[in-house]
C-alpha cells in the first residue's frame, strides 16, 4: 500500500478541557513522541484519521504533515470509547531514516495445508515477530504460505525470509505454523467392558450375585 499521509496541527493548550472541545469539533488530540524523550502536542481530523487508519499496523510507517512540516512515525496506540468506538486520543512514535529501529512486523498465513486436508490440525500461534533494520528496510508484514505443510510438519522463525537489512530478534525456534493429527480418545472403560463382557457372565471380584 502507498504510504499513508495525514494532516495534522500543532497543538498549544493541553489538559482534559482542550481535548474535550477538540473532540467536540472533529478533531482528535495526539502526541507524537521523538526518540530522544521530545513530545509533540498535536490535533488531527477525525474522520480523515479513521478512514485513513484502516489497514494501517504497527509496524506501517506513516507521514504525519504538522503545519507543512512531515514527519515519519509509526501509530502507536489508538485510544478508543469503549461504547461508541470513536478514537479518543493517538501516539505516534517519530523515527529517523538513518536509525536502526526494532519493530514487530505480523505474519500473514495463508494457505490449505496438505496435512490439514489428509485429517490433520493447524495451529498457528505466533503473529508477528520482532525484527531491527532500518525504516527503508522494515516490512509491512510477511507473508507465510502454508499450503505445502504436511501432518508432523512446522514452519518456525527461522525459516522466514527476512529480506536483506533485516536482522531477527525474536527467538528463531519459536513456531509459527504447525499440523498434527488429534489423538483418538480412548473409550470409557466401564463401557467397553460392558461392551464385550457376555452375557451371563460371573460377577466381578467383590460383587455379590442377585439372589433368585
Amino acid at each position: 500500500m502507498s504510504q499513508v499521509l495525514f494532516s495534522a496541527r500543532n497543538r498549544q493548550s493541553k489538559g482534559s478541557g482542550e481535548a474535550k472541545r477538540l473532540r467536540q469539533a472533529g478533531r482528535i488530540p495526539a502526541v507524537m513522541y521523538g526518540r530522544k524523550g521530545a513530545a509533540l502536542s498535536i490535533d488531527l481530523d477525525a474522520r480523515d484519521f479513521t478512514n485513513s487508519i484502516k489497514g494501517v499496523s504497527e509496524s506501517t510507517i506513516v507521514k504525519v504533515d504538522v503545519d507543512g512540516q512531515v514527519h515519519e512515525a509509526f501509530v502507536k496506540d489508538t485510544q478508543r470509547d469503549i461504547t461508541s468506538g470513536n478514537i479518543l486520543h493517538v501516539d505516534f512514535y517519530e523515527i529517523e531514516g538513518n536509525t536502526l529501529l526494532r519493530a514487530r512486523v505480523s505474519l500473514h498465513i495463508h494457505g490449505n495445508p496438505i496435512g490439514v486436508r489428509e485429517g490433520g490440525i493447524l495451529e498457528t500461534p505466533l503473529h508477528d515477530i520482532e525484527v531491527e533494520c532500518l525504516p527503508r528496510d522494515l516490512p509491512e508484514r510477511l507473508d507465510v504460505d502454508i499450503a505445502a505443510l504436511k501432518a508432523n510438519q512446522a514452519i518456525h522463525v527461522r525459516d522466514l525470509a527476512l529480506g536483506a537489512g533485516v536482522k531477527l530478534i525474536s527467538n528463531p525456534d519459536q513456531v509459527v505454523a504447525l499440523v498434527k493429527f488429534a489423538k483418538a480418545e480412548a473409550a470409557p472403560a466401564a463401557e467397553e467392558a460392558a461392551a464385550e463382557a457376555p452375557a451371563g457372565a460371573a460377577p466381578a471380584a467383590g460383587e455379590k450375585k442377585a439372589e433368585k
